[in-house]
């Protein structure tokens, strides 16, 4: 890998000269400028990111912390992040914390440590001092707390619109799968599926768990089962959950959705692959994070922004682990 003072050397110029080129700092004759430019070029040299950010006491990077790249759901959002900061000159430093309040605390370190001008993250801890003393523009994705610029979901409508469905077409002894306590996007996903069973005067029964773990979700799925054998209906906290919930429904020789229906939330990739396809409440992932990124391109370059706060809009999509509900209009 070139240096810069390879560039130098092929530039016939001094080191100075070639850090004045790139920093874009005091006068550089044009035909020096074009050598130099000439000399970067064919040796693909590329300039460190982090030192020249800290030259020029201002960077293009940003930090960019998931909770668990193992869910399909997060490289999703990281995608849309990526696309709009790059489109703008901005450059990712990826953290993935599994929601480990320690990892995650590390990966804050480190982006801190590499000068990065900002943070979005999509974790689980987000009222802690860890943000609030940052000192940075933070936007939190995926995620919200204190009125704080973020981009999520509406997952309360999410959870009504999951509960109406499932009992459309049929199912009387529903679980739902409450999501982790400390995620507010979580909570409403079932609050809204709670009060719409609740008005409709449907019976429910509540499996609490501790995050979106893939790793977990077949533990649950079991309990659920166990404790609950009459369940003809599950409200799954994520797609992971609703898969772990499908193939062990499966497991136990139950048709789905003959016996019982599921219903997921976020509409991952692999959720049309499954086998029945699983019907799910859609989040718009992709442009969730593209947004969240765009709010914090505004926030670094000092705009007046009418809406710190965006809740986007959630829509179901039927497959095959639900039934027709002309079965039951």
């Amino acid at each position: 890998m070139a240096t810069i003072r390879d560039v130098a050397k092929h530039a016939g110029v001094s080191v100075a000269t070639v850090s004045r080129v790139i920093n874009e700092t005091g006068y550089v004759h044009e035909d020096t400028r074009k050598k130099v430019e000439t000399a970067i070029r064919e040796l693909h040299y590329t300039p460190n990111e982090v030192a020249r950010s800290l030259y020029k006491r201002k960077s293009r990077l940003i930090g960019l912390l998931l909770p668990d790249i193992t869910n399909p759901f997060f490289p999703e959002l990281a995608r849309g992040v990526e696309d709009e900061m790059q489109e703008n000159d901005f450059r990712i430093i990826f953290g993935n914390s599994d929601e480990n309040a320690n990892k995650e605390k590390e990966y804050i370190q480190t982006f801190v440590q590499n000068n990065v001008v900002g943070v979005i993250a999509s974790t689980n801890h987000p009222d802690t001092d860890t943000y609030r003393k940052l000192g940075i523009p933070v936007v939190f994705l995926d995620r919200t707390a204190d009125n704080r610029p973020s981009v999520y979901a509406d997952g309360r409508e999410g959870g009504r619109i999951a509960a109406h469905e499932m009992a459309a077409r049929g199912s009387r002894q529903i679980t739902v799968i409450q999501g982790p306590a400390s995620i507010r996007t979580a909570l409403d996903r079932y609050q809204g599926a709670v009060d719409m069973l609740s008005s409709q005067g449907i019976a429910f029964n509540v499996i609490q768990t501790t995050s979106f773990s893939f790793t977990e979700a077949g533990i649950w799925a079991k309990e659920l089962f166990e404790r609950y054998p009459d369940t003809d209906g599950v409200i799954a906290s994520n797609d992971i959950v609703a898969t772990a919930v499908l193939h062990e429904a499966l497991r136990l020789g139950k048709k789905v959705p003959e016996d019982v229906q599921i219903i997921g939330f976020d509409d991952i990739p692999l959720s049309s692959l499954l086998t029945p396809a699983l019907t799910t409440i859609r989040q718009p992932a992709y442009d969730m994070g593209r947004a969240s990124a765009a709010l914090l391109i505004q926030l670094l370059e000092n705009e007046n922004i009418d809406h710190r706060i965006i809740q986007m809009p959630v829509t179901f999509t039927e497959r095959e682990t639900t039934r027709k509900v002309e079965q039951y209009g």
